[in-house]
């Protein structure tokens, strides 16, 4: 088959996969090669068991995998092949050297940008799809020419918006797709080139164009201000367990005011993913670069909130429980750092499961979805813990139940069977509020919901 374009994508992970997959089913006349250097991870690409889980994805995998669909380990062929590749490489929250613990660690991208220049044989548009510093555009440019080879590369801000779990309904029917470009005639004309791939679905009035800079300040303003929001009412919900009051109804009453909105104003145990904290630590190290003291501080301070409520939860826990976690045990509801994916990366699950081994409490963990995942977090971690998928039978024998990942399963379990099978006096402590807590302690539990007052029997 002649298709009418050849498009790349360099990172077959969270983003690059799901992304193609999507393009691909919706642009039929295009090819679409995705390629990695993990060759495992592109084994289960082209399996029956996909390295992620997403709702709907599989689908879209098996509908047009080997037709328009591939994945490959040969990213030399790829660039020489395609004309637009987009660059979806892992930039984790660099651990070493200036910066440690705040900046982005841009190895992988570096190492990607120098390997499109090597093997590129004809024009090519670069898609950055990672979410990255702003400037990086410039810097890619700067790598991608520093040779004259009479090869023009014109470098594109696109990046992703999506929300694990809903990603491939974000991506099918996104509330906007922002692409930036530098504003020559050559930028102009690359970015339109993506404009036509995005319209083949996307409405024209969602398509946003921008500069590169707006464009990649954009990403990393979009997550801090959704964690803000969880920081602020999470902040909220350890007044109102003081004052009597209830988190649910405080933001229900505040989401219904229009100038707020009722968006991410649901209380729990704490953000995680792999966005949030990078972005909002990458914002910070971005306002101290350019000595914004105050914004860097202020929004450094959404993270703290962020930690100060997971081990807030952990302080609950050590108190309800009598002063003492040792031998005591407990499991955790959900490891995945929410509900409808098996991604773990900064699950506060993570860290309340850490803190209750430091504790010497005995940890089962169980999830649908991402117990794989969950072993390879907790490898090394010294202390008595176990995985089980079945949830009656990870709360066998247990003292306490800490509800992680807001699951629907969870709350359609049989409570009374569990509270049979429990050590008493049994606690639930529900870091997600999913669960009818009323009828939990008519059924005998001990429960402490985030942002209310506790039930208890004593």
């Amino acid at each position: 088959m002649n298709f009418e374009r050849h498009i790349l994508c360099i990172g077959a992970g969270y983003v690059g996969g799901p992304t193609m997959a999507v393009i691909a089913n919706k642009c039929p006349q295009y090819k679409v090669t995705v390629v990695d250097i993990n060759p495992d991870r592109i084994a289960r690409w082209n399996s029956d068991e996909l390295p992620i889980y997403e709702p709907g994805l599989e689908e879209i995998v098996k509908a047009r995998r080997g037709k328009n669909l591939f994945f490959s380990t040969d990213v030399e062929k790829g660039i020489q092949e395609c004309e637009i590749i987009f660059v979806s490489v892992n930039t984790p929250t660099k651990n070493f050297g200036a910066g440690a613990g705040m900046a982005a660690d841009l190895q992988y991208w570096d190492k990607t940008a120098r390997q499109i220049r090597e093997c590129a044989r004809s024009d090519k548009i670069i898609v950055e799809k990672s979410t990255l510093p702003v400037k990086t555009a410039q810097a890619m440019k700067r790598i991608l020419t520093c040779e004259d080879n009479g090869i023009r590369f014109d470098v594109l801000s696109n990046p992703e918006f999506l929300a694990e779990g809903t990603a491939i309904r974000d991506l099918e029917n996104p509330d906007r797709v922002l692409i930036g470009s530098s504003q020559t005639p050559n930028g102009l004309r690359a970015r339109d080139v993506l404009v036509e791939i995005y319209a083949n679905w996307v409405p024209r009035d969602r398509i946003i164009t921008s500069n590169i800079w707006s464009s990649e300040l954009s990403k990393l303003v979009a997550n801090a201000f959704l964690a803000q929001r969880i920081s602020s009412i999470n902040s909220i919900s350890a007044l109102c367990e003081k004052a009597d009051a209830d988190i649910q109804e405080v933001a229900r009453a505040v989401g219904t005011d229009s100038r707020v909105g009722s968006c991410f104003l649901n209380a729990s145990v704490g953000f995680g993913g792999s966005c949030f904290k990078k972005d909002i630590l990458n914002l910070v190290y971005l306002c101290r670069y350019y000595d914004l003291k105050e914004v860097a501080d202020y929004w450094e301070g959404v993270i703290r909130i962020n930690d100060y409520q997971k081990e807030r939860f952990i302080l609950k826990m050590l108190d309800a429980l009598f002063n003492t976690l040792a031998d005591k045990k407990v499991c955790l509801f959900g490891f995945a750092f929410k509900a409808n994916t098996g991604d773990t990366r900064e699950s506060p699950a993570i860290f309340v499961a850490r803190r209750l081994l430091e504790e010497r409490a005995r940890v089962v963990i169980t999830d649908p979805k991402a117990l794989q995942n969950a072993m390879i977090d907790m490898e090394g971690e010294s202390g008595d813990i176990s995985y089980v998928e079945d949830p009656y039978a990870a709360c066998e024998g247990c003292s306490a139940i800490a509800v992680m990942t807001e699951w629907q399963t969870y709350a359609g379990l049989d409570y009374e069977r569990i509270y049979r099978s429990m050590v008493k006096p049994a606690f639930i402590f529900d870091g997600r509020n999913i669960l009818d807590h009323q009828r939990l302690f008519e059924v005998g539990f001990n429960v402490f919901p985030v942002g209310k007052p506790g039930l208890t029997h004593f």
